[in-house]
């Protein structure tokens, strides 16, 4: 059973990485990750290596959450949308068991575009700011560790904001809709922050978009509306079991037009 799952995933996997598109994506992820530390060593600003990639790590995360977006909404349209889907089914595996395959592929990809940022960013900024590595502890704890922190709880960002995406691909079976919708929902999250304020409206706490970016609880253990890192954590454990469960019922009922 889990060698057949390891092949539907392996073959998901082909389907993401055989096109160009996907290339070009990590390709231009690569390129920022190395250009950002390179134009402020330009500034000769005075920043240690950690900073210099926290600031790299908070603009190239974006670009890591939109292309991880772009898969996530193509992964199960894509296949409905070119008329693929009907020889997937045909196949002697389970509908859950193919979904589950198609978001384990999502899954590790997210992690590439994590560990491309990771490698790159942190490699090119030691290289040119290696005079000040900046390992001495700070107020919140050390450099090294509010960086990766930072980059651990941004990646948990793209996972929440890419299950949004793959839940409405997999709904309304349209790539276009799941791609907008998600990114709306990743660069309107403040907004809604700011006018669903916890502290004027106590059930706001309860929304996700206060608790998909956990990078404030690096510097205090409070977060929106008093509450703390482990309700938070609970938050989004619950709306990301409700998209799969969504999901599922959507790609597990639904008939495939002839």
């Amino acid at each position: 059973m889990l060698n057949n799952f390891t092949r539907l995933v392996a073959n998901e996997n082909m389907k993401i990485y055989y096109r160009v598109r996907t290339w070009v994506m990590l390709g231009i992820l690569v390129l920022f990750n190395a250009a950002m530390p390179v134009m402020l060593y330009l500034t000769d600003a005075p920043m240690d290596v950690w900073t210099v990639f926290s600031w790299t790590e908070s603009f190239t995360i974006y670009l890591s959450a939109i292309f991880t977006v772009v898969i996530a909404a193509d992964i199960v349209a894509g296949e409905f949308s070119g008329g693929t889907i009907k020889l997937l089914l045909i196949r002697p595996w389970s509908r859950g068991k193919i979904l589950l395959s198609k978001f384990a592929a999502l899954c590790l990809f997210g992690l590439l575009c994590a560990g491309v940022t990771m490698v790159v960013g942190i490699a090119v900024s030691m290289l040119l700011f290696s005079g000040n590595a900046g390992f001495s502890d700070g107020f919140d704890g050390s450099p090294m560790s509010n960086s990766l922190l930072l980059l651990l709880t941004d990646t948990i960002q793209v996972f929440v904001i890419s299950l949004i995406a793959f839940m409405l691909s997999t709904v309304f079976r349209s790539g276009g809709l799941a791609i907008g919708l998600s990114l709306l929902v990743l660069f309107t999250k403040d907004i809604f922050g700011f006018i669903f304020n916890p502290e004027r409206f106590v059930w706001a706490k309860y929304l996700l978009f206060l608790h998909t970016d956990l990078s404030g609880y690096i510097t205090s253990p409070v977060g929106p509306g008093g509450v703390g890192m482990g309700f938070s954590v609970a938050i989004l454990a619950v709306y990301c079991l409700l998209f799969m469960l969504v999901s599922w019922l959507a790609f597990t009922r639904r008939d495939v037009a002839a």
